[in-house]
């Protein structure tokens, strides 16, 4: 019998547009996209942190990651952190750290999709001091394997 899937409750901040839920733009999507709950002018060499209007509680075991969306940054939009973590103990607005490459300005508009973020699984996790091993493969890091 298949589950249910793992769901977030998302709670729209008091003097936030209402913009929407997270939500896929195709049945095929990997994320769920979110929305700017402000205008914002983005402009080089500052970062700017956008609002969503939400707030978020992840089940038992999970977190969100926040990750940029294409098409911004084929535009020279970034996010500087990315990807970004909403931890599960996290209960502020969702913010995102956006920022422009190009000289002048960009602007986002109210109901702009500017990230997108996926539901984790957050196993428990112990690390212990020990051996290693041989190095074995690849040691180069950053871009080792080429282009």
């Amino acid at each position: 019998m298949p589950r249910a899937p793992p769901t977030v409750v998302v709670e729209r901040v008091a003097d936030a547009p209402d913009v929407g839920q997270p939500a896929r733009a195709t049945p095929g999507s990997a994320g769920f996209d979110l929305a700017a709950a402000e205008i914002v002018e983005l402009v080089r060499d500052r970062v700017s942190l956008v609002r969503t209007g939400l707030r978020v509680r992840c089940p038992p075991g999970t977190f969100l990651e926040v990750r940029p969306r294409s098409g911004l940054s084929a535009r020279g939009v970034l996010m500087v952190n990315a990807p970004g973590t909403i931890d599960r103990d996290y209960s502020g607005e969702v913010r995102v750290p956006l920022t422009y490459l190009f000289p002048g300005s960009y602007r986002i508009e109210v109901g702009d999709r500017i990230a997108q973020v996926r539901l984790v699984d957050d196993r428990p996790t112990r690390f212990r001091p020990g051996r290693v091993g041989a190095v074995r493969g690849r040691t180069g890091g950053f871009g080792s394997t080429g282009r």
